[in-house]
């Protein structure tokens, strides 16, 4: 079963691997204070779709082509009904879903700089509003 998730463009310092998904919708949202990207005017968020057998390839593609310059807090990330691939600069977590454990995953989120709002992958996210 092929997967779907979010790849934000800006986040990308090498765009190429939006040529090697489908992008199933492309939209748009202005940049506020809460995004945490104060270098940006917008976000392009384009909803793409991976093929079950290139998921590991692409995790990777996508992993070395984030953005280092504001300290690596970017992510991406897409699942199917199996699993859900979490991937942030140099490094992927592959996150079986018939046994979700994400906490690992939003630590290291948290670590890179990212608000852990922005980590709403996780059904753990209610846990670190607390």
């Amino acid at each position: 079963m092929n997967y779907k998730g979010v790849i934000i463009e800006e986040s990308l310092a090498n765009k190429d691997v939006l040529e090697v998904v489908k992008i199933l919708v492309t939209k748009s949202e202005s940049v506020i204070e809460k995004h945490k990207t104060p270098w940006l005017n917008q976000w392009t968020l384009h909803t793409v779709e991976v093929t079950e057998g290139k998921a590991e390839e692409i995790a990777e593609k996508i992993s070395k082509s984030l953005d280092s310059q504001h300290g690596g807090s970017w992510y991406a990330d897409f699942k199917n009904d199996k699993f859900h691939y979490v991937i942030f600069l140099n490094k992927a977590f592959k996150i079986d879903l018939s046994n979700p454990k994400y906490r690992d995953v939003m630590e290291y989120g948290v670590k890179l700089g990212i608000p852990w709002y922005q980590l709403d992958f996780s059904p753990e996210i209610e846990e670190w509003k607390r």
